[in-house]
């Protein structure tokens, strides 16, 4: 590896983590010595990079630290690319379209002999098959998430009976034919996700959620209702 494209994965380590990173550590993902992190570590803070930390405690890179646009690896641009594929065929039209404009905004951008790493990848997302219909203005429904905002649902489960209930939002789920709303439900005073296939009518409300979205989220992670769709 050049010591330029080492000095910029250094970078990208600390920013990933956001944890205090021993040398030994960042020597070993990306397969030098530990004495070359050292110098490599003291010349990036001569050029001013702000990485606080010493030898034996660790280093972190201080919040605020950016570098130009689009400064990316060929793994990075991969990886971009292969999940761009996966979003255009498997998301909805608003999500989709924006996929698409993302790889172009990256071939467009990136140097020439980083180009062909987006148009002609190795790696493909398979295209998308027997996709159930989304009965809910996803968009929308994405607007409610961030702005923390209730929805009340006409839904009709898998035995066909239909409830109405008023949720709090709080994530989307794309699985391979069908897509999933997480969300708390006031009707069961529990977390609960709905598939949005089966959603009859959506009335999208302008009244917030009484807890922080953070909080109501960090509550849902710990419950896990995702995988499985609850109906009742």
């Amino acid at each position: 590896m050049r010591r330029a494209d080492r000095l910029f994965q250094i970078i990208q380590v600390l920013r990933r983590t956001g944890q205090p990173l021993t040398a030994d550590a960042i020597a070993a993902e990306l397969e030098t010595s530990k004495r070359t992190i050292y110098r490599d570590i003291a010349t990036l803070i001569g050029q001013r990079v702000p990485i606080r930390g010493e030898a034996g405690m660790g280093y972190i890179l201080e919040k605020g630290f950016d570098l130009p646009p689009l400064m990316l690896t060929p793994d990075e641009i991969e990886a971009a690319v292969l999940g761009a594929q996966w979003v255009a065929t498997h998301a909805d039209p608003t999500l989709s379209r924006a996929a698409l404009d993302l790889i172009a905004k990256i071939a467009d951008t990136v140097p020439e002999r980083l180009r062909p790493f987006v148009l002609e990848p190795a790696s493909r997302a398979r295209p998308s098959w027997q996709r159930e219909p989304d009965r809910i203005d996803m968009a929308r429904t994405r607007t409610q998430i961030h702005e923390g905002k209730k929805i009340t649902l006409r839904y009709r489960d898998e035995h066909g009976r239909d409830s109405e209930r008023t949720i709090w939002p709080i994530a989307i789920g794309y699985h391979e034919a069908v897509r999933i709303l997480a969300a708390w439900c006031e009707l069961r005073k529990d977390f609960r996700s709905f598939r949005t296939d089966r959603v009859i009518a959506a009335d999208y409300l302008d009244d917030p959620y009484p807890e922080r979205r953070a909080a109501l989220r960090a509550k849902w992670r710990r419950s896990m209702v995702w995988e499985h769709p609850a109906d009742t």
